[in-house]
């Protein structure tokens, strides 16, 4: 292959189209178009089989307009056929698959011309988004499609698979306590957030024992087929997804989708690197391939025509496949300008479609800093950021023994009510932007996290620690986000990066439900709490302002009311209140008279767990307390 080192980045002003691309099918005829701008010549393979080599292929010649892109029509009933793109360049042949692919063959090796009405699962055309009237009323959940069901516990027949989101009624092996979505549904969280369920190429779909996050991107607009009862059938992988995204929105479940536009697998080998290299990545000064990924190259979203395919495949998801929500890695990588266009054709297909990502890079990107979505630039655009400050302040860094707000380290103190006010005050506009959360997928699970960082500590203060954490998540402004299993303390057994470690590591234990049901249970309380009360669920910097107050405390205490029936709360007064010590500490209240508690030591909701009276209340060690008053 040509040498990427000699290329000079281009904008690709002069190459755009506004055109349709891809494989567009109809019984009568298909047509082809793939942007391919300065190749010598792009031809149509079209193949009967999966397997068949490039010999077996029938060519038909393409046609290149002046935006570079590439055309032939092909009368005739092409369903499920096969297809390549051969790209001659330099003297040099590369078979590429389209980028705009819709199916594919195992291991994404070739593209497949679908009729999508045939990947319809039955009731397809009646499926519709589960009701979510603003923003702020989002809880998300994250979870990685094989984590949830692999267990040998977890009571579910399509282990790994789309499938196993359409079980109900599904229990912990030998017991009665829920597992899969049924979980979901008792949990009460809003919407799921599945890691990267695009064609991703580090695991081998004809096997059945590899794991992988699956942030690897080879083919950006069909589904892994891994995840599929048959990866061999380019139908099944596309209805099995679509049936997951079915069964969840029948119960109440909106799905979030980790989209991974940053950079591909692979470069010079990569479709993109074969069709059009100099425009699809960004290169340095040097000549050399950026990395501002980490990964090996960068995808240059700045370029009009890959800026169109990133806004393209995004509006597909969400029209074909019902998708409810974006996160985008690496969005730093992402240039304002691409995320703008994104939220505004999103929310044209729906208002409520939620958008947020990584407001950092892993490395130096060539891309201006100005143009880069780091955290703050957002403001504005519909878009949240995850608060990585609240995170660190919460809990300590990620990895390291460092301890945070509620593991010790109070003097954490200022960062965590900046969270708890939703960043209004340092980086976001309003509290949509801020995505709070203690803990991800990437690095520690937060019990890891906890376990590493205070040693010395009881197993049971272990547990008001990790309560802790979340509950400050829980009743923050912004939209909080769970890392999938935190409600039963789930672990990776001290494992950080655990992209490519095995079941073993990565499952979900669904026994630790059954021995940590009490923490579940918490978790539950908490999510109805945050449901049932919108002061938790202001939607503008200013109503925060005017009805979240801090009050005046000591040795480290956070305590806030939310007052005046905040955002139309039924409660007219409510007092949060945090302890991260080891001891009992008193809190002043705003004013005498009864108050609720409905949140204290493990147990939490909306329901009063007893009434105190007075002006001052005894916040137990290691815990949170939520009061509420209705005295005028």
């Amino acid at each position: 292959m040509s040498n990427l080192k000699e290329a000079n980045y281009s904008s690709g002003e002069k190459f755009f189209s506004k055109g349709e691309l891809g494989a567009n099918y109809s019984p009568e005829m298909t047509k082809f178009s793939v942007w391919s701008p300065e190749n010598n010549e792009v031809n149509l393979v079209l193949y009967d089989e999966a397997d068949a080599v490039h010999s077996q292929g029938e060519i038909i010649p393409m046609k290149k307009d002046k935006a570079g892109v590439w055309s032939t029509t092909v009368k005739g009933d092409l369903k499920n056929k096969f297809y390549h793109y051969r790209v001659t360049r330099d003297n040099e042949e590369f078979y590429a698959v389209d980028p705009y692919a819709k199916g594919l063959s195992q291991n994404g090796a070739k593209g497949v011309i679908l009729d999508l009405k045939e990947t319809d699962p039955e009731g397809w055309s009646n499926d519709q988004r589960p009701e979510l009237k603003r923003i702020e009323d989002s809880v998300i959940y994250e979870m990685h499609v094989r984590d949830f069901s692999i267990s040998a516990n977890s009571g579910m027949e399509y282990k790994g698979k789309y499938l196993a989101f359409t079980e109900e009624g599904t229990t912990v092996l030998g017991n009665d306590i829920k597992t899969g979505i049924d979980h979901l549904k008792e949990l009460g969280v809003t919407h799921i957030h599945l890691l990267p369920i695009f064609d991703f190429g580090s695991v081998d779909e004809a096997a059945d024992d590899e794991y992988n996050w699956g942030y690897d991107p080879v083919n950006y607009n069909a589904p892994e087929g891994s995840y599929s009862t048959n990866s061999t059938d380019p139908v099944a992988r596309v209805k099995e997804l679509k049936s997951m995204v079915q069964s969840l929105h029948k119960n109440g479940i909106r799905v979030v989708m980790d989209v991974v536009y940053n950079h591909t697998y692979t470069t010079e080998t990569s479709n993109f690197g074969k069709l059009a290299p100099k425009h699809y990545y960004r290169y340095k000064s040097d000549g050399e391939v950026s990395n501002g990924s980490g990964c090996g190259n960068e995808v240059a979203s700045d370029n009009p025509m890959v800026r169109k395919f990133i806004v393209d495949s995004v509006k597909y998801w969400a029209n074909e496949y019902h998708i409810d929500g974006f996160r985008f890695d690496l969005m730093a990588l992402h240039d304002k300008e691409t995320m703008k266009m994104v939220a505004k054709e999103l929310r044209d297909i729906d208002p409520s479609i939620l958008i947020y990502g990584e407001p950092w890079m892993a490395d130096y990107s060539p891309l201006p800093f100005d143009e880069q979505l780091r955290k703050g630039e957002q403001r504005g655009m519909g878009v949240g950021v995850f608060n990585d400050d609240l995170r660190d302040a919460v809990k300590g860094s990620t990895r390291g023994e460092d301890r945070g707000y509620a593991t010790g380290r109070i003097s954490n103190i200022d960062e965590v009510k900046e969270g708890i006010v939703g960043g209004i005050n340092s980086f976001a506009d309003n509290p949509q932007e801020s995505i709070n959360y203690v803990s991800a997928h990437d690095d520690l699970t937060l019990w890891d996290k906890i376990d590493k960082s205070n040693v010395v500590d009881s197993q049971e203060d272990k547990v008001k620690m990790n309560n802790l954490c979340n509950a400050i998540v829980l009743t923050s402004q912004g939209i909080p986000f769970l890392h999938g299993g935190v409600e039963f303390l789930r672990t990776k057994y001290g494992v950080a990066n655990s992209y490519s470690s095995s079941d073993k590591i990565n499952q979900i234990e669904w026994e630790k439900k059954v021995d940590n049901y009490d923490t579940f249970l918490y978790y539950k309380g908490l999510i109805k709490l945050r449901k049932e009360h919108p002061a938790f669920r202001m939607d503008s910097a200013k109503d925060i302002k005017d009805n979240l107050e801090f009050l005046e405390t000591l040795d480290g205490v956070i305590a806030y009311t939310l007052k005046n029936n905040a955002n139309g709360d039924s409660w007219r007064d409510i007092v949060v209140a945090f302890n991260p010590h080891h001891e009992a500490k008193k809190v002043e209240l705003p004013k005498g008279g009864k108050w609720n508690v409905v949140v204290k030591e493990n147990k939490a909701g909306v329901e009063s767990v007893e009434v105190v009276e007075g002006k001052e209340v005894l916040v137990p060690k290691i815990s949170t307390m939520v009061l509420y008053s209705n005295k005028a």
